[in-house]
């Protein structure tokens, strides 16, 4: 059996984002939902590899589920902000927003993305609050368009991710703090 068949080039490829997500503390119902392996195989993909190298502990419980977290206060959406422009600049959530994103967005393509735009924000902030499920969640949230979308802030256009509930209008951290000259 040669790895570099064609036939095997699909399972590789699963098997490669299964652990990019895992060294990245994501949860197996994540991974099973964006690579469709088993969470027997994950489970042995986490010992065998990750634990073994001492990588990061497993997540265990529900995934996030409340947009909240991504506008409380001016540091979370400064943040959101620049990962959504991640998820943006590399394409990550479709134009049109999707009805059922949870069973329509994950694919091996999209999540490679996800990965690297995640790499990117936290090589920008090392110290973030945004977990890496927490960015799943904020592509899923971003995609189905009913809670969050994006949007622009009123003084300097700069991208921002803002609530479809309120009715303040949108700055920027920057902005909002004096420290941007427009």
């Amino acid at each position: 059996m040669r790895i570099s068949d064609d036939r095997y080039s699909r399972d590789r490829l699963r098997l490669d984002l299964a652990l990019r997500f895992l060294n990245h503390g994501a949860r197996t119902h994540t991974i099973r939902a964006w690579t469709t392996l088993s969470d027997d195989r994950i489970r042995k993909l986490y010992s065998s590899y990750v634990r073994a190298a001492n990588g990061p502990p497993r997540h265990r419980g529900k995934s996030p589920q409340q947009v909240s977290f991504f506008t409380r206060g001016a540091h979370a959406q400064h943040e959101t902000g620049i990962l959504a422009s991640f998820f943006s600049l590399l394409g990550v959530v479709p134009t049109t927003r999707l009805a059922d994103a949870v069973h329509t967005l994950p694919s091996l393509a999209r999540g490679e993305r996800i990965c690297q735009a995640f790499e990117l924000f936290t090589a920008v902030f090392p110290a973030a609050r945004i977990s890496f499920e927490h960015a799943i969640f904020l592509v899923t949230a971003l995609a189905r368009g009913n809670e969050i979308h994006y949007g622009r802030c009123t003084d300097c256009t700069a991208l921002v991710v803002v609530d479809r509930l309120t009715l303040q209008e949108t700055r920027c951290l920057l902005c909002a703090r004096g420290l941007r000259s427009c």
